[in-house]
């Protein structure tokens, strides 16, 4: 079951299915489109930049358009994806208030924990959704829209309170702006002093901001910085030197040394693995 939603004037389209949505992602490549991802009565195989992982029921899962992703088996999903023609996430932020927590590239994807409470609120709102798309009618698309901004407050809520984002109380917009700050200038900016200007902080105020998080603002520069790095090297053919590059270094033994630092592996020795595992699979 696919159900779409398309806006030929500005673009927008929203999509609304089951596992049957997925299943054009047979092979890796990039999901392009604003994606939840939600197991809603079985548990289903994923993988995500990479790396393969088992979606229990009762779990969502958040992509942002620039992830790769491969469909591998499940059943019993609820799938809703959309372009920013349809809803434009850096437009709609001081109504959902999610970027930098939901929709931002990190290592691991956003992943929300429902209970059955939690669970029917979610069932409910998904038919309204399927309801409304069968409503053909000039405000159609107003009304689809607030639909999902209800179910975007909706997820961002959990994961705060599943990610304890309450202990860093005011900080938590801070820490939201540096993950969106990060996400954008990665490829040339590596230091936290340059973030810390862009936010009218001290490098020494914004990690003492960040005590309560559980990683430092360089923590995070480096995993963004290491997430592209591996993207690079298994969905293209860059050689390292053009890989460091491209995500800001100018000597490529520098970048060598930080995805050694986090991987145990160089680049070379991480893209000759992945080769093996290919290898291995066939």
């Amino acid at each position: 079951m696919i159900k779409e939603f398309k806006e030929f004037s500005t673009g927008a389209l929203l999509k609304i299915g089951n596992e049957e949505l997925l299943k054009s992602y047979t092979t890796s490549t990039i999901i392009d489109l604003y994606t939840f991802i939600w197991s809603q009565s079985s548990e289903a195989v994923i993988e995500i930049d990479g790396v393969s992982t088992t979606l229990q029921k009762d779990r969502i899962v958040v992509l942002t358009p620039n992830q790769y992703f491969r469909y591998i088996s499940g059943s019993g999903s609820i799938v809703y994806q959309f372009n920013r023609e349809f809803y434009c996430i850096k437009d709609h932020d001081k109504e959902v208030s999610c970027m930098g927590i939901l929709f931002y590239s990190n290592n691991t994807a956003p992943l929300i924990e429902l209970n059955s409470t939690e669970h029917n609120k979610l069932d409910q709102l998904h038919k309204v959704f399927l309801d409304e798309l069968g409503t053909v009618d000039t405000i159609q698309a107003e009304m689809l829209r607030m639909l999902m901004a209800r179910f975007i407050i909706t997820v961002t809520r959990l994961i705060k309170q599943q990610n304890n984002y309450s202990k860093l109380g005011n900080q938590v917009d801070l820490v939201r702006n540096f993950n969106i700050l990060v996400d954008s200038h990665f490829r040339k900016e590596h230091s936290v002093g340059f973030y810390a200007k862009q936010l009218f902080k001290s490098p020494k105020t914004l990690s003492n901001n960040f005590a309560k998080f559980g990683k430092s603002p360089l923590q995070i520069i480096h995993d963004r910085i290491i997430l592209e790095a591996k993207r690079l090297l298994i969905y293209t053919d860059k050689s390292a030197k053009e890989i460091a590059y491209e995500i800001g270094f100018e000597d490529a033994s520098h970048l060598s040394r930080m995805f050694k630092k986090h991987t145990s592996f160089s680049p070379s020795e991480f893209k000759k693995q992945l080769k093996s595992e290919i290898i291995e699979q066939y």
